[in-house]
């Protein structure tokens, strides 16, 4: 991993978290899981959206930085957590 570069784009690592989580809450949901699948499939749905979430974010960042580029850009912040259901950050 450490070969990879700062500019190499995360989406096909996002778009495929994405769609793991995605198929995760489509099994959550049949309700055909043993208790014991389900808190696995659970707990791996939550590590995947804490991914996806660190993603959103480490991209909020880059476009405020190209956006601050120029001395007379007005950046107004994103508020991520008006549009996701969130928990407090540890």
């Amino acid at each position: 991993m450490a070969s990879k570069s700062a500019s190499t784009p995360a989406t096909p690592a996002f778009e495929a978290a994405l769609a793991q989580l995605e198929s995760l809450v489509t099994r959550l949901e049949s309700g055909d899981l043993p208790l014991d699948e389900a808190l696995r499939t659970f707990e791996q749905g939550v590590r995947l959206t804490r991914e996806c979430q660190n993603a959103l974010a480490a991209a909020q960042q880059k476009v405020q930085q190209l956006l601050q580029r120029g001395d007379t850009v007005a950046i107004e912040d994103i508020d991520a957590t008006a549009t996701l259901e969130t928990t407090p950050s540890e």
